[in-house]
C-alpha cells in the first residue's frame, strides 16, 4: 500500500492563532500516525504562484491521511487556522 502526502502552502496573518491551529494539529497526527517530512522551514517559490510557508506530513495510507483531515479534533484546530492564513492543501497518494 503507497504512503499518502498532505501538502499545504500558508500566507500566515495571524500568528497566534496559527500556533493555535498547529497545537491542535498533534493529537489526531499521533492518531493517524502522521510524521512531518517539512514544516515551515527555508522555502523559495521557483515557479508559478506559492506561499511562504510549505508543510508536507506523511502518513501510512490515503485514507489515514483522510481519517486524520476529517477527525473532529484536526476539525476543532481547522477553526482557528480559518481566518489566520491563506492556505492551499492538496492529499496526493505516493507511488509503490
Amino acid at each position: 500500500m503507497p504512503k499518502a502526502y498532505i501538502i499545504a502552502q500558508a500566507k500566515v496573518s495571524d500568528p497566534e492563532s496559527y500556533a493555535k491551529y498547529g497545537a491542535g494539529t498533534k493529537a489526531p497526527a499521533e492518531a493517524f500516525n502522521m510524521t512531518p517530512l517539512a514544516r515551515g522551514g527555508r522555502s523559495e517559490v521557483l515557479e508559478g504562484q506559492g506561499f511562504p510557508r510549505v508543510v508536507i506530513l506523511e502518513f501510512p495510507s490515503y485514507e489515514a491521511a483522510l481519517g486524520y483531515y476529517n477527525s473532529p479534533d484536526y476539525q476543532a484546530a481547522r477553526e482557528h487556522r480559518l481566518n489566520a492564513a491563506e492556505f492551499n492543501m492538496v492529499l496526493v497518494e505516493g507511488v509503490e
